[in-house]
């Protein structure tokens, strides 16, 4: 898991972008399907094993690899790990 002081910096980064910055955690096996936003949305998995489906093409990020996700568009999140999943979503401020 990435600690608090890269927690930190993400939140930071994201800020100044023009994104908020939240946690949220997932116990295995939670999906959350067919979500549509009318902002831009941005991803980064701290802890466990997410999978991320856009627009019909999937994504398995690494932690603290960052997923963007533009406004619009069809996605779904899911715990496919054994594990409770932690990971950073933020939407771009309007």
């Amino acid at each position: 898991m990435l600690d608090d002081t890269h927690i930190r910096k993400i939140a930071a980064d994201w800020h100044a972008r023009g994104f908020s910055c939240d946690v949220w955690t997932d116990p295995p096996g939670r999906c959350w399907e067919g979500f549509v936003h009318a902002t831009d949305e941005l991803v980064i998995v701290l802890k466990g094993e997410m999978e991320f489906e856009v627009e019909g093409r999937l994504y398995h990020p690494s932690p603290g690899e960052e997923l963007f996700i533009p406004a619009g568009a069809i996605h779904s999140a899911r715990n496919r790990g054994a594990t409770t999943a932690h990971w950073l979503y933020g939407y771009r401020k309007r």
